[in-house]
């Protein structure tokens, strides 16, 4: 008699979206680790591709009705993991002469396990914690700090045409890398409040 084999589900198309993400993470750390034009460029492209999956494995779950628990952690887990990982780098490596103070990278984590923390607790008590709107600007505000930190590393020599004029966009000594960096910052610490004033009925009982 042939013995009984559970069926194994296939890892659906976002999920395996998601974790693609994870894979480029590794990826960039990797190319991040050889200093110099090649491994930037490789860092920028998987970063930037890393990026994109953030919104397009959402899009497919909810347009393919493929919403699951796994995903649901899988998806916040990659994207924070990203986020933190270049956020590190860019505070030990300077980019132009402008550094990313680490005690902004320490907010970033500070919150992540924070929030992390009380989606923890709401689960424990039977409860939902709503994402909050402004983390999603948040997220937005830190990709385009990090894309535009690895777009002047790998352009930093370019001269004229595309590559100059995005070289000029994205010029530590413009308006877009601290422009954008002291946004995430304010959404970082605002958006942390909102999670902990949307949980105080929860916090209040522990």
């Amino acid at each position: 008699m042939m013995p009984c084999i559970p069926h194994i589900r296939a890892v659906n198309l976002p999920n395996a979206i998601t974790l693609s993400r994870l894979v480029l993470t590794g990826v960039f750390v990797a190319a991040v680790g050889f200093p110099g034009n090649p491994g930037y460029a490789i860092a920028l492209v998987t970063f930037s591709v890393a990026a994109a999956t953030d919104w397009l494995d959402g899009y497919l779950a909810r347009k393919m009705g493929l919403v699951t628990p796994l995903g649901k952690l899988l998806d916040p887990l990659a994207d924070k993991i990203l986020v933190c990982a270049a956020f590190v780098f860019f505070s030990a490596q300077p980019v132009g002469g402008y550094h990313c103070p680490v005690w902004v990278t320490a907010l970033i984590i500070a919150r992540e396990f924070l929030v992390t923390g009380l989606r923890l607790i709401a689960v424990e008590a039977g409860q939902v914690l709503a994402a909050d709107r402004l983390g999603k600007w948040k997220t937005t505000f830190q990709l385009i700090f990090c894309i535009t930190g690895l777009v002047w590393l790998t352009l930093e020599k370019s001269s004229g045409g595309l590559s100059g004029l995005l070289r000029d966009l994205a010029n530590p000594a413009g308006w877009l890398m601290p422009v954008s960096l002291w946004t995430a910052v304010a959404l970082t610490m605002v958006s942390g409040l909102n999670y902990l004033k949307g949980s105080r009925h929860l916090l209040a009982g522990r």
